[in-house]
């Protein structure tokens, strides 16, 4: 019988990266080739045990010591996690899915043994699993040519034996990476639960709660019932951005609030985890608040054999610490590198699939045969063994099914024809995955009651930004504010002419963005942390070529922000002779013209070579921090070219500026890993660098009016030119370089900090709640 063909490892630089070389494990040990492996730890939450197996005697590294739970190389063109899975079910029996494997660090294991024979350079991907209780021995399967025993050990006594160097377990540095092992788990179950509270409840302390009743008179009895409908679909969109977040989400949502009337305690983890819609902190630069120790469990009878008396295993739904920069868009153990190397091997047709917004990659079930692991519907794209894509549509079925038959019953109800099309269309596109229709619906909206709903913006995508979350913001629509603002649209084709940037980088048809302005009644879905105030729709560069684009204001909103966050901020940073400048009027028409200018400059633009791309596809991960803030520059730049046309009052021209100032210091807060934040810290440091910021003293903050319009418009060139061009490397220099905390902007945040001037709002939707409660 033939031997069966020696396994190959992809060789790895130094850094860690794939060469594109896949050798024989043999040689790849021989030669001390950089290669990738992954260790599976086992925790018993109740007894602070360990796993350990003890390696097979036949083994060519550590026979017969102690060791990992479950170890083992990735295979050339394998993935982390499915290899972890992979390694556990073979080793010793267990599968588990892939809720259950927690990545806690990378370990760079570099050693040579068997007199110098076995050369070991392997980039190891630490997991961890966390049960409740220990796995009874004879529940495992042990494979005999890899592992001959298994047994518990505790946390403390491994850690000591270890340090003593003990002959009988296979050596780890504690000192060095491993060491993180210990730390981790030693955290998670040692930690103060008063000084916890505290913490959880000084974070929370940051959102100053606000009662939103905006008047529901102007409405038609029609249009009150199709409100109804409208506000339970904007809660089934809910479901499904929690669960676009990260896999477990939706578990993680059920669990804590099922558990709030616990503890205190446990009634603040459930307050910041709803104001977050994650574990993820959004104004502490995504650290997460809560651990796997805090999250759901599950019960799993058929992951080891059946073992009389015993329940099964009940395990921790686990997540990262660090936010996955893929949410749930792509597999956990993607890179990027993986990404694009399948996606250049694909037609243009199924790329355009692959980075379209509406669409998730998935990879098959390590544990199951290829054929049942792809067979979830018959129109998806499957083009490769590792990864393949699957339409919105599919991937959240049922809740869009519930969702587009409750928006059916409120066209139905709804007595305006624009409201009853959008509604309708809208529906269509939950089941088709086309939104091309309903976003030109959304757009001609007219309407007393104003509805955006469906997957738009990107930010949640950290590893492309190609990928749309679901929101929905309902309001009711004030008719005249939204008047009073037509000037800003009719503006645009002027704005875009006057650019500051080379002529050939300019549009020759930009279409009027229509501006409306609604009091919030309800949000949803991606409206985690801090609060919009504005949006600029949609982001799809067909629409936005074609029509434009469509602007929504929530006037509430901005005044609850301006009244409780930006006036007292002006206060603690801005200067005595220069603080009366700071006035509601400068800072709202900045946010109109922001979200105007988010409509103007490159979208659709033509490379170097001759290839029609787009902004958003050549950026990247960098697109959303950059055109925040090109919006917010060149809206500066844009009220200070229709002031001097005598389109807006001379009033404006200083107030403008240091009502802009305080609202950067506003806006930083929000953390420099969240788009808007970033993209703050870029503008103040550029301008505080050209001296248009001025730092005095007394730690407070002046406005340059001889430099501030020369700085507005450099940068504004800067970042329009870098877009014009699809210049990644630039965009990515200018923020590294800008987008960072500086010490001026750390004298300014400590003085917020001291006055405990709120970070954002935390909405109430009273009067929402009120009609929810009536139907």
């Amino acid at each position: 019988m033939a031997a069966a063909p020696e396994e190959r490892l992809d060789v790895l630089t130094a850094a860690g990266d794939r060469t594109g070389v896949s050798k024989p494990r043999s040689e790849v040990h021989r030669d001390g080739d950089f290669h990738r492996a992954v260790h599976v730890w086992i925790y018993s939450e109740s007894t602070g045990e360990l796993l350990l197996q003890r390696r097979a005697d036949c083994k060519d590294s550590w026979p017969g010591k102690w060791d990992i739970s479950s170890a083992g190389h990735i295979s050339a063109g394998d993935s982390s996690l499915s290899s972890a899975r992979r390694e556990l079910h073979e080793e010793l029996g267990i599968k588990l899915p892939v809720d259950a494997f927690e990545l806690i660090f990378v370990h760079l294991e570099e050693c040579v043994i068997n007199n110098g024979t076995f050369i070991n350079n392997e980039y190891c991907d630490v997991y961890l699993v966390t049960t409740l209780s220990p796995i009874p021995l004879e529940a495992f399967t042990l494979q005999e040519s890899e592992v001959s025993a298994v047994k518990y050990m505790h946390c403390n006594e491994y850690k000591n034996c270890l340090a003593a160097e003990n002959g009988e377990y296979v050596p780890y540095d504690l000192n060095g990476q491993y060491g993180q092992l210990f730390s981790i788990i030693e955290k998670r179950y040692k930690g103060n639960m008063d000084a916890r509270s505290l913490t959880i409840q000084k974070q929370i302390s940051r959102y100053a709660p606000i009662l939103l009743e905006p008047e529901l008179t102007t409405l038609s009895e029609g249009d009150r019932k199709a409100l109804g409908y409208i506000l339970k679909a904007s809660m089934v969109i809910d479901d499904i951005f929690y669960e676009q977040v990260w896999n477990s989400n939706q578990m993680l949502r059920d669990w804590l609030k099922a558990r709030a009337d616990s503890s205190s305690l446990d009634n603040l983890k459930w307050a910041y985890y709803s104001i977050n819609k994650s574990p993820w902190s959004c104004l502490d630069e995504n650290k997460a608040f809560l651990s796997t120790a805090d999250s759901a469990v599950k019960l799993l009878t058929d992951a080891t054999k059946q073992i009389s008396g015993w329940k099964g295993l009940e395990y921790r739904a686990a997540f990262p610490q660090d936010k996955p920069g893929g949410a749930n868009f792509y597999p956990p153990d993607m890179n990027k590198m993986e990404f694009e190397l399948w996606k250049s091997g694909l037609p243009d047709k199924e790329q355009k699939d692959v980075t379209g917004f509406f669409t998730v990659i998935k990879r098959p079930d390590a544990l199951l045969p290829s054929s049942v692991a792809q067979s979830e519907g018959s129109d998806q794209t499957n083009n490769s063994d590792d990864l393949y894509v699957v339409p919105y549509s599919k991937e959240y079925k049922p809740s869009l099914e519930k969702a587009a038959e409750l928006l059916c019953k409120a066209s139905e109800c709804s007595d305006s024809p624009s409201l009853k099309n959008l509604l309708r269309t809208k529906a269509n596109a939950f089941l088709s995955n086309d939104y091309y229709e309903s976003d030109i619906a959304w757009m001609e909206l007219d309407s007393n009651i104003d509805v955006t709903i469906g997957p738009y913006e990107t930010y949640e995508d950290g590893l492309f930004s190609y990928k749309a979350t679901f929101e929905a913001f309902i309001g009711i629509r004030d008719d005249v504010a939204t008047s009073q603002l037509k000037l800003f649209g009719a503006q645009l084709e002027d704005l875009e002419k006057n650019l500051p940037m080379d002529n050939i980088y300019k549009s020759d048809n930009v279409s009027a963005a229509p501006i409306r302005v609604m009091n919030l009644l309800y949000n949803s879905g991606d409206v985690k942390g801090p609060q919009t105030i504005a949006f600029n729709l949609p982001n799809d560069e067909r629409i936005v070529n074609e029509h434009g684009t469509s602007m929504v204001m929530l006037k509430n909103i901005s005044e609850a922000k301006f009244k409780l966050i930006v006036k007292p901020i002006a206060d603690a940073c801005i200067r005595e002779e220069q603080k009366d400048y700071v006035d509601f009027e400068p800072y709202y028409t900045h946010i109109v013209c922001h979200e105007c200018c988010h409509g103007i400059g490159p979208h659709s633009i033509i490379l170097p070579g001759g290839k029609k791309s787009t902004v958003r596809l050549e950026l990247q991960e960098f697109h959303s921090a950059l055109e925040e803030a090109k919006a917010d520059i060149v809206g500066l730049w844009a009220l200070n070219f229709l002031i001097n046309k005598g389109l807006l009052p001379k009033s404006l021209s200083k107030s403008m500026y240091v009502s802009f100032l305080a609202g950067c210091f506003r806006s930083i807060r929000f953390g420099l890993e969240e788009a808007h934040g970033k993209g703050q810290a870029l503008q103040f440091n550029w301008l505080y660098e050209k001296g248009a910021f001025i730092l005095h003293s007394d730690g407070k903050f002046s406005i340059d009016f001889t430099k501030v319009e020369d700085a507005v418009e450099s940068l504004s060139r800067e970042i329009l030119t870098i877009q014009a061009k699809g210049d990644k490397p630039a965009a990515q220099a200018l923020l590294q370089s800008r987008a960072t905390m500086t010490q001026p902007l750390r004298v300014a945040l400590e003085k917020i900090e001291h006055m405990q001037v709120p970070v954002d709002i935390a909405p109430i939707f009273g009067a929402a709640n009120k009609l929810l409660a009536n139907n």
